[in-house]
Order: C-alpha cells, then sequence, then structure tokens
C-alpha cells in the first residue's frame, strides 16, 4: 500500500496564492519579513511587483492591507498566527473589520505543532480572538486540497477572512477532482450512530483514524470536517447531534473560545447534549519535536480514540 501524501497547509497557502495570481490581477501579498516561512515566497518569485514585504512590524502591515483594499486590491496579509492574531490585534480590529474591508490574512504557523519554536509562537488562541471580530470569516482547512479551495474562496469572498494554517506535513485526505469547499458549510467525512466528533484542521485526519480504533470497538463514530469556524454550519451540528445524542470537538487549539465554544453555544441555544472539548487546556505549549507535542497535549488519534472511549 503506498504511503499517504503529507504536506503543510503553509505550503499549500504560498503554492495557491502562487496559481490564482495570474487569474485575480487585484491579488497583491503582504508579509512581515517572514516570506521564506509563510512560503509567499513562491507568490514573491511569480509576481515581484504585487509582493510587499513589510517588514517586522506587523501592526503596520494590517493597515497597509486594510489601505489596499479601500483602493480595490485584495491583499493578503501574511505572517505567523501568534503575530497576525495576538500582536496585530487592534489593526485588524480596528483598521479591517470595524470598516469591513477586504483583507485576506494568511496565519501560519498555528497551534502547538508549532514545535520547537515553543509557547511563544503556539498560538493556541487565534480562533477564538478572530471569532469575536463582527464581520470576520475564520476558516482553518484541514490538507493541501482544502486549503487551495480555502485560498480561493476567500479570494472571491467579499470581506475579511482569517485563514488558518500549519507547519507541520499532514495526510492529504480530500480528493481534488470531486471536493468542494463552501464557506460556512462542514462536511461529513464518515457517517456514524453513536458520537459525533467534530475536527477542525490537522485533527480531522486524526479524528477520522481515531473513528477507525472506535470501530474496532463496536462504536460508530461520524466525523464532521467544520473547515470554517465562523461563520459555522450550525444546521450540520444539530443534525449530527440529534442523531447521535453525543458531541466531541477536536481541535489543535485552546478548548476555550475555539471550534469547541463555538459548537457549544450553537448546541446549548438549539440542541443541548452532551459534549467533550478535546484540545490544549488552558495551558501553554511548550519546545518539542511537532507530533511529540501532539501526542503530549492529547491530540493524536490514540489520545482521541482513548479520550472519547472512556467518555462514552
Amino acid at each position: 500500500m503506498s504511503e499517504v501524501k503529507k504536506i503543510a497547509t503553509r505550503e499549500s497557502y504560498g503554492n495557491a496564492l502562487a496559481e490564482f495570481g495570474a487569474q485575480y490581477p487585484d491579488l497583491v501579498v503582504l508579509d512581515a519579513d517572514l516570506a521564506g516561512a509563510t512560503k509567499t515566497g513562491v507568490f514573491q518569485k511569480a509576481f515581484p511587483d504585487r509582493h510587499i514585504d513589510c517588514g517586522i512590524a506587523e501592526g503596520n502591515m494590517m493597515t497597509v492591507a486594510a489601505g489596499l483594499a479601500a483602493a480595490g486590491k485584495t491583499p493578503f496579509a501574511s505572517t505567523f498566527a501568534m503575530f497576525a492574531a495576538g500582536r496585530a490585534f487592534e489593526q485588524v480590529r480596528n483598521s479591517i473589520g470595524y470598516p469591513h474591508l477586504n483583507v485576506k490574512i494568511g496565519a501560519t504557523h498555528a497551534g502547538i505543532s508549532v514545535g520547537e519554536d515553543g509557547a511563544s509562537h503556539q498560538c493556541n488562541e487565534d480562533i477564538a480572538l478572530m471569532r469575536t471580530i463582527p464581520g470576520m470569516t475564520v476558516i482553518s482547512p484541514a490538507d493541501d486540497v482544502e486549503a487551495r479551495a480555502a485560498v480561493k474562496a476567500a479570494i472571491e469572498h467579499e470581506g475579511p477572512v482569517y485563514l488558518r494554517f500549519g507547519r507541520l506535513a499532514v495526510p492529504v485526505i480530500n480528493d481534488p477532482d470531486s471536493y468542494k469547499f463552501e464557506i460556512g458549510k462542514g462536511i461529513v467525512m464518515r457517517e456514524g450512530k453513536d458520537v459525533t466528533i467534530i475536527a477542525t484542521g490537522l485533527e480531522v485526519s486524526e479524528s477520522l483514524e481515531a473513528a477507525k480504533m472506535l470501530e474496532a470497538d463496536g462504536i460508530s463514530a461520524e466525523v464532521i470536517n467544520i473547515h470554517t469556524i465562523k461563520p459555522l454550519d450550525a444546521d450540520l451540528v444539530v443534525a449530527s447531534a440529534k442523531k447521535t445524542g453525543k458531541v466531541v470537538t477536536v481541535e489543535e487549539h485552546s478548548v476555550i473560545g475555539g471550534l469547541g465554544g463555538a459548537v457549544a453555544e450553537v448546541l446549548s441555544e438549539q440542541a443541548p447534549t452532551k459534549m467533550l472539548r478535546i484540545g490544549v487546556n488552558d495551558t501553554f505549549g511548550e519546545s518539542g519535536p511537532a507530533k511529540a507535542l501532539i501526542e503530549k497535549y492529547g491530540l493524536d488519534a490514540k489520545s482521541i480514540y482513548e479520550k472519547v472511549k472512556s467518555w462514552l
């Protein structure tokens, strides 16, 4: 059996920008001295006149992006999630969100899988921060196919979008020939009747593996990929919750304010359901190999399987 292809979604981001550059002449890419890491350097080589390195000044980069959007361009402001959502939060809120400008934020190196860069760079709070901004769309793709599709959808969407990408290479789980991306619409990856597992980002592939382990124990798990955390696909979440009666959320993000919080908000109002939230439990990360950290913080397939089985 051939090995599953793996690629980091930050690579997909850079490749997608370069691919769509010719199709969308108003597309402009900004970076904060991290083009090699965010992979926007691929776009820079193809379209040097439409790439702006703003230096290590993320707040300023966001205001430059706002100005470009106000002038009719489609800017992608790119940097690490910690700097995009954290350091530049005020500028994103006031200069992009408040006037509802057409700025896309490409946030790479999100979550615990940043690895050796440690707690200062492992942003496990960005989804919570960005989804509080009125009118902000928040997307966390699961693989290369989805990440590329998300970039195109963001370009065509009118309004601010926060795109969350990872550093760690992850399995390609979607078929490029049949995959369809729609902002605000979740995807049922696996049908089930005993429990619903709702995941986002790299945790989708881990949850699918966990579901296989649960199946071996006679537990039928439905797995849903929520690539768009805001606006959340409330109809799908509620329908699956009513179907199985138990919901588990899995995210490479704090359990506070992220996917788990968004799902809990919907269910508490529309279909109160027993829930388990799996994620980073109100703690900072640490330096170490990405895969080792995923395991230590209980976000790998085996840990998800064990937590869900114990909870059930």
